[in-house]
């Protein structure tokens, strides 16, 4: 059983060597423990940090391109070295190395494919009150919009099985924290969540400018990923509110019309018309959707499956001495 510990980094060479000092040599039913580190376009010495320290695997981008890219690049590079369970966590030391065993424990015995690390947020001091209350919030909404339980969603702490990483895709350019979640209700991939402690704060959060632009790429993200794995539920909520009001306008107007006064009220009707149009339009948009997911629905089996010839014929080959093609290496 092998477990890769992946660690995210922008520029993170005065932090990174406690994070990684700070992370589990050995834990109990793992037999093997690697550590990869995703250098996100960095100015500094992060790489350098990283192959003194004695990590297995670096994965380079020449520029920044953004936290979900990164995770899901380090997602790739952990499946194709074998990785049984993979861990992601901060470079800037935010999650104790220690609760690393708390996460892989309900993989390892079969209960969960993906756990997700759940922080004291209330009991946080370097989190502001509109932080907390923003968090808690945001972490009801994907609870509403995925059908889950996890009570903090935002949370990059968290451990996923080889089966479930191969089942990840990550669309947006943000963070991979949310959409993964919602993702994960949708396919009915076993999730659960453990409490974890938290450092104190080597750094201020580099994920967002302002508490502003926090809330709005979050909403954002929240809503791209519920139109895009229930987009029928979705389109069907918001063509409700012109079709009803469509058809209390059109009742309005045959009100008028039963007492002898629709002459005046001509423009009731119209806009009944239109609003009753609104209506049945965004739903057709809505089963178009709908049929655009469920595409999307066998091009991602397709790709699990792609994804797991390529990533178990790789174990195989490394198991045996073959190569692809058969010849002992």
């Amino acid at each position: 059983m092998k477990l890769i510990i992946q660690i995210p980094c922008y520029n993170e060479a005065e932090t990174l060597e406690i994070a990684l000092n700070d992370l589990p040599k050995q834990i109990d039913g793992i037999d093997e423990i690697e550590y990869l580190v995703i250098n996100d376009g960095s100015q500094d010495d992060t790489v350098k940090v990283a192959k003194n320290w004695g990590v297995h695997y670096v994965v380079n981008f020449t520029k920044n391109k953004g936290l979900a890219k990164g995770f899901m690049a380090g997602i790739d590079a952990c499946l194709k070295n074998g990785a049984d369970i993979i861990v992601n966590t901060d470079a800037d030391n935010q999650y104790c190395g220690a609760d690393i065993e708390k996460l892989v424990r309900p993989i390892l015995d079969g209960k969960s494919d993906i756990v997700i690390g759940e922080r004291p947020i209330d009991q946080t001091e370097h989190f502001s009150p509109l932080k907390k209350k923003l968090q808690h919030l945001g972490s009801w909404v994907v609870r509403k919009a995925s059908n889950t339980n996890i009570p903090d969603a935002p949370s990059g702490f968290r451990a996923y099985s080889r089966e479930a990483a191969m089942r990840l895709n990550v669309t947006n350019e943000y963070t991979y924290t949310l959409e993964t979640i919602v993702q994960a209700g949708r396919e009915r991939i076993a999730m659960d969540s453990v409490l974890v402690h938290t450092n104190a704060e080597l750094r201020p959060s580099r994920l967002f400018g302002s508490m502003f632009g926090y809330v709005k790429k979050s909403v954002l993200t929240i809503i791209r990923a519920f139109i895009m794995y229930k987009p029928l539920q979705f389109f069907t909520v918001m063509g409700s509110v012109p079709f009803l009001s469509g058809i209390g306008v059109g009742v309005r107007f045959l009100v008028y019309m039963c007492l002898g006064q629709a002459g005046g009220h001509v423009q009731s009707l119209v806009l009944a018309g239109t609003l009753l149009m609104m209506g049945f339009m965004t739903y057709m948009i809505g089963l178009q959707a709908d049929i655009i997911a469920a595409n999307r629905k066998i091009l991602e089996d397709v790709q699990y499956q792609v994804r797991k010839l390529a990533y178990d014929r790789k174990d195989i080959d490394e198991k045996t001495g073959r190569t692809a093609r058969g010849e002992l290496l």
